[in-house]
């Protein structure tokens, strides 16, 4: 008998993930753990870190697209220089409806029209510089607007004038082109546009001026009939467009900041709800392997439960605690069979042992003669007994090891009962077959299957006397097919109903002592479990409603899916 060893038991339910309490670990220590498990989650997790630099990569890609393709700039340059056309057009206008038809006109001779007070007498837009030309290129008026207040745009922030900052000199270095008038200012583009105009056409210019920001200038004619009399051009502020760019980037950038703390934020999240588990999955994984951790918790390996989980963490968890339970289940299986096999062993060897002992001081030739047929009983009982031991012990590797194939049942269970049918005859057994005509296919080892059947099969024969019948039949139900094997022997023992199946247990009559290592239908069930079956003993009884009736025989059943 096997004495639990509960030295441990105080410590054998410490769940795996969570930190541990050893007689070394203060209370302290284990709340100083738990307090710092957001901070490992970032430090020490590099899965953490993956999920929040490719959150941020995604976003800046975002950002950096924006900027890069400059949809502010090029909607809001469009828009000032039409702007721009539009309001010199209207004062070249103005000039047009002065001019006499058919009179030659000098806007530099005056010839009535004076054009700096016409130009005087108009209402500017806010930062618009207007210069007025004669045909000859002499600037003959020029006024301008109010002044704009190009001021930090509002809103702007320490973090966003940086970003802002590094954007605009990265897109220096990306962004070669170059402006049209490099270091000018409103009248020198003007002049740049006067031979443009004089071919006919209505041109635009851009520049930078010394403090590097950008102005826009356009010219429109002044006609007298078809005749360029004058020319009228208009210039925006230094830095206008750059400053209405800007306020938008600022706002872009502060949804970018927003983003950038709420993707992390929303990572840290997502990192505790994956990385974490994981770890603890992990790290309960890795105990088994760990003789020190063995040490902090000398219980049985526990994974966490996270079975409640709907996606694939609550799927690993539940399938690592299925491989961790299995894995116990056989430690103390084998544990219990390599007890059981001592037991079994020592029983021929106690015999042997009582025997030999015996015959040192047996006098008599007859009784040697009856010690040395228990001792060759004993030797062969124990030679049969390793050979089954080591059947058994193989046989789980060799069930996964084996390739499962499709195969004609009743095929097989003819070849069977045809040859051990004639064994039972010669022995004064009636052996009956009942099997279908059609052919039944399963799926599985079928040299294992023969195994059971086999052993079923001689099991059953060897219970019954002369006289007696052994009868083979098969019924197909649904998606699974019973096998049935029945006999008119002396039956099954009610006590023994449940232990048949148990490792090393045979119930024989006492002529069989010892011919039987108990390892058959033990065998048998684990191959036809292995198969996805069942197999069962029960009585035979001429009435079911009186259970205490005396056996008709055995009946075994086995059921295997199709």
């Amino acid at each position: 008998m096997r004495v639990r060893d509960t030295r441990h038991e105080v410590n054998s339910d410490v769940v795996l993930g969570e930190d541990w309490v050893t007689p070394e670990t203060s209370d302290a220590d284990v709340r100083r753990k738990r307090e710092r498990r957001g901070y490992l989650t970032l430090n020490r997790s590099p899965l953490a870190r993956k999920i929040i630099t490719f959150n941020l990569i995604g976003l800046l890609i975002l950002v950096g697209g924006v900027f890069y393709l400059n949809p502010f700039r090029d909607s809001l340059t469009e828009q000032r220089v039409n702007g721009l056309h539009s309001e010199a057009g209207l004062i070249a206008d103005v000039f047009e409806v002065q001019i006499p038809r058919n009179a030659p006109v000098s806007l530099a001779g005056g010839d009535g029209i004076d054009p700096q007070s016409t130009l005087d007498n108009l209402t500017l837009s806010h930062g618009v510089e207007v210069f007025v030309y004669d045909t000859s290129g002499k600037k003959v008026a020029h006024r301008s607007g109010p002044a704009l207040d190009l001021e930090t745009p509002d809103g702007s922030t320490v973090i966003t004038d940086f970003l802002n900052s590094i954007w605009e000199g990265t897109s220096r270095l990306l962004t070669p082109g170059a402006p049209d008038v490099p270091g000018a200012d409103g009248e020198r583009l003007a002049e740049a546009l006067l031979e443009g105009v004089e071919a006919g056409n209505a041109p635009m210019a851009t520049g930078v001026d010394a403090n590097g920001e950008t102005l826009f200038a356009v010219a429109s004619p002044i006609l007298q009939g078809e005749r360029i009399v004058g020319i009228v051009a208009a210039a925006s502020a230094a830095g206008e467009v750059d400053y209405l760019v800007r306020k938008e980037r600022e706002q872009v950038l502060q949804m970018f900041v927003i983003a950038i703390l709420v993707s992390i934020g929303l990572s840290l999240v997502l990192a505790s709800t994956i990385a974490n588990p994981l770890s603890d999955l992990a790290a309960a994984a890795e105990i088994g392997r760990d003789r020190n951790a063995r040490k902090m918790a000398p219980g049985r390996v526990r994974i966490p439960d996270l079975t409640g989980r709907p996606d694939e963490i609550g799927r690993l968890s539940g399938a690592l605690r299925g491989m961790v339970a299995a894995l116990y289940d056989r430690i103390d299986a084998n544990e219990q069979f390599a007890a059981d096999v001592a037991h079994e062993i020592k029983n021929p060897l106690a015999s042997l042992r009582s025997a030999v002992g015996t015959m040192r001081v047996a006098k008599r030739e007859d009784q040697r003669e009856k010690l040395l047929d228990v001792i060759d009983h004993d030797v062969r009982r124990l030679d049969r007994l390793v050979s089954d031991i080591s059947n058994a012990s193989r046989l789980d590797s060799e069930l996964v090891k084996e390739d499962e194939e499709q195969f004609d049942l009743l095929h097989m269970l003819h070849n069977l009962t045809d040859y051990l049918g004639e064994d039972a005859k010669s022995k004064g057994v009636e052996f009956i077959t009942d099997l279908p005509k059609q052919p039944i296919m399963v799926y599985g080892l079928e040299a294992r299957l023969a195994q059971v059947f086999v052993n079923l099969i001689t099991n059953a024969v060897s219970f019954c006397e002369e006289g007696d019948a052994v009868r083979v039949w098969v019924r197909k139900r649904e998606n699974r097919v019973l096998v049935v094997f029945e006999d008119t022997g002396p039956g099954i023992p009610e006590q023994a109903l449940t232990k048949i199946f148990n490792r090393f247990y045979s119930e024989r009559p006492p002529g069989q002592f010892g011919d039987h290592s108990g390892l058959g239908l033990a065998i048998s069930k684990q191959i036809v479990e292995a198969h996805g079956g069942v197999i069962w003993a029960e009585n035979i009884r001429p009435t079911d409603a009186d259970i205490t009736s005396e056996p008709l025989g055995a009946r075994f059943v086995v059921g295997l899916p199709v």
